[in-house]
């Protein structure tokens, strides 16, 4: 076993849900020990960075029951089984903006949470875009938005976009923008 590897002894599947299932993994520890985890499993989602072409951030205004409020972020959406990234990216703009686009390009890929989560999100630069048709989910409900970098920024002050896969969309774009100055 590796230095800091924790060997899976065995594995219990306690929910399973539409989103996630939540499993509990008996491990040994590096020491010999004996420990449990609980592991919250999840697909994996996409995340794009849309700039339209009047140089303004796409973003989507939803209400989020964990946080029982309203947050600002980019345009995101759960992998499909089987589906690839790219295609999650493409079909989830479409659906949530109503915007097609010809090129992506991949900015990086980060767990979310990994003390406890699985869950792996693909964030994705797209600045070719053009008029689709919103299909939302019969359970989702967006207002759309187009922002300003600096627009963004205050957003972020101002607490209405706080989530990281957001945040960390702003702050590439911000760096991308100060290295071509």
């Amino acid at each position: 076993m590796k230095k800091l590897e924790e060997k899976t002894l065995s594995t219990k599947v306690l929910y399973n849900g539409k989103i996630i299932d939540l499993v509990l993994e008996e491990v040994e520890l590096p020491n010999g020990n004996r420990s449990q985890r609980e592991v919250v499993k999840h697909p994996g989602a996409v995340a794009i960075l849309a700039i339209n072409p009047e140089n303004k951030i796409v973003l989507v205004k939803q209400y989020r029951k964990p946080l029982n409020r309203s947050i600002i972020e980019i345009p995101a959406g759960k992998l499909e089984k089987g589906e690839s990234p790219e295609s999650c990216a493409r079909r989830e703009l479409e659906e949530e903006t109503g915007f097609r686009i010809d090129r992506l390009t991949h900015i990086q890929s980060f767990y979310t949470s990994p003390g406890f989560a699985d869950e792996i999100v693909h964030i994705y630069f797209a600045d070719s875009l053009k008029k689709g048709t919103v299909q939302l989910d019969e359970d989702e409900f967006v207002d759309l938005m187009e922002v300003s970098l600096d627009e963004a920024l205050e957003l972020m002050k101002s607490n209405e976009i706080y989530d990281a896969k957001t945040a960390f969309a702003i702050q590439f774009l911000q760096l991308k923008q100060m290295e071509n100055e």
